[in-house]
């Protein structure tokens, strides 16, 4: 399409920030496209980001080649957005072919063409932040700690989930929160950080952990801080009935059925959001029994890890089944841990009918899980 043509070439020659293709026509084969300039020594050229399902593919490009590439991908999308040093553009593409383009005018931009660009955070390095001051990942003038740098993406990345779930919560009454099993609390202290401090929701925000040390030391960081509506407690998640309904239940690595404990309350509170990173799944691995899988639950390891993912499968269908909407989402890189599955659930309005296919999978593996007995 010639007119498409001349709208690229333009952009890109315009000084160009970034585009963005999206709204796929062929969503199977791929769902967006961003492009942007990149410096490598003296060499002009464009970084292209194909994203396939969850993976997403680079590549390097000199300016006709951007271009040629943009030009032909451009029939597989209905949107195109581009932020050159000058203007804006929205290019709308309809089925029959119709080419509608806005632009708007900017003030004079800055072109990042670094090939690897710093992320913006949620808490950004250079941020004064006194909890990640004295948890040891940030230095006093905002400088993170290159052997906690991993912990820092961890936090943010959670943070990346709370902001997802905002529209969930009611901003105009005060959340009741739980964090079930908080340990040295790094995202306790964060979620209060950008829920009070950043966003200023109110909040009711209460720790709970079996280790006595470390709830005494994380009381006396909230006071300093002056986070009056943060406490901890010493306490198991199984006994805990400190309230009797909550807006969310986050439990971070509760270890085995302390999870399932943890979902159980979260269901009977009626939470409207659960944030739930699993850890140490042995309960399946010593029931799970299949003549089918049998040439493959021989390998010990294999068998493990199959039964921590059967687990967690079980605990979103159990959760559907009381009317939540589940994602199961990756948590942070495998390079950084192996507890990387978080499941989040947010309330629906109806309970989901799939009690036969639970039920069918629980006789399949020949298990009786702990979510399924407490929920009874």
């Amino acid at each position: 399409m010639k007119e498409l043509e001349k709208i690229v070439n333009k952009i890109v020659d315009e000084n160009l920030i970034d585009i963005v293709l999206s709204n796929s026509r062929e969503k199977e084969k791929e769902q967006k496209i961003k492009m942007r300039p990149v410096q490598k020594g003296t060499t002009q050229l464009f970084q292209v980001e194909t994203f396939v399902g969850k993976q997403v593919f680079h590549q390097n490009l000199q300016g006709e080649e951007a271009k040629q590439v943009l030009q032909e991908k451009l029939e597989l999308y209905r949107q195109m957005q581009a932020r050159t040093t000058s203007a804006f553009y929205n290019v709308i593409i309809s089925k029959k072919g119709k080419v509608t383009v806005k632009t708007r005018k900017e003030e004079n931009k800055k072109i990042d063409a670094s090939h690897n660009r710093q992320k913006n955070y949620i808490i950004n390095e250079g941020d004064s932040v006194p909890f990640l001051q004295d948890l040891g990942v940030m230095t006093k003038e905002g400088k993170i700690h290159k052997e906690k740098y991993s912990k820092f993406k961890q936090i943010n990345r959670f943070l990346e989930f709370i902001r997802d779930v905002l529209p969930h919560l009611d901003k105009n009454k005060k959340l009741r929160i739980i964090d079930f099993g908080c340990g040295k609390s790094y995202l306790t202290f964060a979620m209060y950080y950008y829920l009070k401090e950043q966003l200023g929701y109110e909040v009711d925000m209460t720790g709970l952990d079996l280790k006595v040390d470390v709830i005494q030391h994380c009381n006396q960081l909230a006071q300093k801080y002056g986070y009056q509506d943060l406490t901890f407690m010493i306490g198991d998640i199984k006994d805990y009935e400190g309230v009797n309904e909550v807006d969310m239940v986050v439990t971070l690595h509760a270890c085995d059925t302390a999870t399932d404990y943890a979902l159980a309350k979260a269901i009977q509170w009626n939470a409207k959001v659960i944030l739930s990173v699993p850890c140490c799944q042995h309960e399946l691995n010593g029931q799970m029994k299949s003549e089918l899988m049998k040439p493959v639950f021989k390998y010990g390891l294999i068998k493990e890890r199959m039964a921590a993912l059967y687990t967690d499968a079980l605990r979103a269908m159990y959760l559907e089944n009381k009317g939540y909407q589940v994602q199961i989402l990756e948590f942070i890189d495998m390079e950084h841990t192996p507890k990387n599955i978080l499941i989040r659930g947010v309330k629906g309005k109806s309970e989901q009918k799939n009690q036969k296919e639970i039920e069918q999978l629980e006789s399949f593996l020949h298990v009786d899980p702990t979510i399924k007995k407490l929920l009874k």
